[in-house]
């Protein structure tokens, strides 16, 4: 499988792509029964490999939800692009805090990649976007703020 593919390039990841910025969640939407349930495994994997290769997130770092909704439910135009959206649309809401411009571009690119061949998700079926907030927007758990008291940096 060619997430083993992105893996190994994480291993091999020089430290200067590297921030050491933890990251914290992943929303990703979908149609319902428009992937397989190889396909969300694959996906998950896939958004997840990509973020610890670019943006050097540690591999334990990893919070995700993925939901399925009806067609009545989600609804993507190309925003005047010029290209046609299918039943295999998938849009990846990725709050995190914030990541260098070239970083962000590598990762569209990246995963797009990934997806297309690893899922069959069409690039033009897949909408990136990301929701930059910073450390005292975060809590772990035992309603503390980690990046905060230092327990995270």
């Amino acid at each position: 499988m060619s997430t083993r593919r992105w893996r190994r390039q994480v291993e091999m990841c020089s430290d200067g792509m590297r921030e050491g910025k933890p990251h914290a969640f992943d929303e990703i939407a979908c149609h319902r029964g428009s992937l397989s349930d190889e396909d969300r495994g694959t996906l998950l994997d896939a958004v997840h490999d990509v973020m610890v290769a670019v943006f050097g997130v540690p591999s334990a770092d990893r919070y995700q939800i993925l939901t399925e909704h009806a067609a009545a439910n989600l609804r993507a135009l190309d925003t005047g692009l010029g290209f046609k959206r299918t039943h295999r649309f998938v849009l990846i809401e990725v709050v995190s805090r914030p990541r260098p411009k070239e970083q962000k571009v590598e990762f569209y690119r990246r995963l797009a990649e990934t997806l297309a061949s690893d899922c069959g998700v069409a690039q033009t079926d897949l909408m990136i976007t990301f929701v930059i907030n910073s450390d005292e927007d975060w809590s772990f758990g035992n309603g503390e703020a980690q990046f905060l008291s230092g327990s995270l940096s």
